[in-house]
């Protein structure tokens, strides 16, 4: 093995960054547009922040604070700018946020020369990951994440206790530190999403009730809540609003994803869906409308995924995964969605809300059944075959 100097791996990072991300002609589906490239891997990280660059102390240049993936990434554009808040995880498997910025959507991210810092004010937290990130009508941009730590009560050494933390910005320079989110009814909280308008004159809440770390045991699905007080917040009553249902994409457990996005006809969610197979958890992206007025309310929800991971997408740390925990939504009405693949890279798709919202309010619902699916996709067949008749 060659050795190189750090002048190389510095040449050979700002390659990366300069690489061009076309979009990817061989997938169509009228819906969204996938990318050659992921738009954050492992590589994107700054040598400075994994290498000693000093041969008197690293004479063989190797890796001193390795970095095993970067993935799961609130998202969020600012003054002109494309700023990804990503989950970075080390190779001693802790999770941090660290800000990457671009003039462009698709490529030519770049981390910040710090990860973010946040506010060390919870001395059991052991990991924090997947922030979202939700500019809300109050002037502040929110990020809620899951800040995990050891369950003490339990003497499995992999049992944890997930909560919902929250903090506050600005310009994702300075944060502030708000106590984490307590639900009364449930134990525990992970994906939860904060909607960016005021609901009943409250901040509304989008939660995922869960009576352990891993299985939501009696949790039902995507959860809605309300609380007067942000810096303090108490969610003491959880409405489930998207449940989870037997053989569908959610079967085994569902949970919000990239922030609501506001259109003339409703509320548009991205959200994720699992179900178990023989090879483990299957994790896929799918979408559905909540009513403008009452965000609460689900008005259109599409059968089945929106997206699942594809290729070698479905390969990584934790297989057969897609995940969203954020999007950006231009004001003129173009959309992209930042999705990670197996807990290992994380790429873009990029939609507009006129296709995001004919996809959600036009595509049939989940027919639920084997002959009730046949039946519908044969009313398809008929008009389409009458279609070609006539031409």
């Amino acid at each position: 093995m060659q050795q190189k100097t750090f002048g190389a791996l510095m040449a050979e990072y700002e390659t990366l960054l300069a690489r061009p991300n076309e979009p990817d002609v061989t997938f169509y589906n009228g819906i969204f547009e996938r990318y050659r490239y992921p738009v954050l891997t492992r590589d994107h990280i700054p040598p400075f922040w994994v290498y000693d660059a000093n041969p008197a102390t690293n004479p063989y240049m190797m890796q001193r604070l390795g970095v095993n993936c970067t993935f799961n990434s609130g998202a969020i554009e600012l003054d002109g700018r494309y700023l990804l808040v990503a989950r970075v995880e080390g190779m001693d498997r802790k999770s941090f946020f660290a800000v990457a910025e671009s003039s462009h959507p698709t490529h030519g991210f770049r981390f910040w020369d710090y990860p973010v810092r946040l506010p060390d004010t919870c001395p059991g937290e052991t990991n924090v990951y997947d922030m979202r990130l939700t500019r809300h009508e109050d002037g502040w941009i929110y990020g809620v994440f899951c800040s995990e730590s050891k369950d003490e009560t339990n003497p499995d050494l992999s049992a944890a206790v997930a909560a919902a933390g929250i903090v506050r910005t600005k310009d994702l320079i300075a944060w502030q530190r708000l106590p984490n989110l307590v639900t009364l009814r449930s134990p525990q909280q992970r994906n939860v999403v904060l909607h960016p308008a005021f609901v009943q004159g409250q901040y509304a809440f989008y939660t995922r009730p869960m009576d352990g770390f891993i299985e939501t045991g009696s949790g039902g699905g995507i959860g809605f809540g309300l609380c007067a007080d942000i810096t303090h917040a108490v969610i003491d009553r959880e409405t489930i609003i998207a449940p989870r249902r037997y053989h569908t994409v959610t079967e085994a457990k569902n949970g919000a994803g990239a922030v609501p996005i506001q259109t003339p006809r409703g509320w548009l969610h991205i959200a994720h869906g699992v179900r178990n197979t023989a090879a483990g958890l299957r994790y896929v992206l799918y979408a559905f409308a909540t009513a403008l007025e009452d965000p609460a309310r689900v008005i259109a929800e599409p059968g089945g995924m929106l997206l699942g991971p594809l290729g070698g997408e479905r390969v990584g740390d934790v297989s057969n995964v897609a995940f969203t925990n954020g999007a950006i939504a231009r004001r003129d009405g173009q959309v992209y969605l930042y999705y990670a693949s197996s807990d290992t890279r994380l790429h873009v798709a990029h939609t507009d809300i006129g296709r995001l919202a004919d996809y959600v309010f036009s595509t049939p619902a989940d027919a639920l059944r084997s002959a009730d699916c046949v039946a519908q996709r044969c009313s398809l067949i008929d008009r389409n075959l009458a279609c070609l008749k006539e031409k």
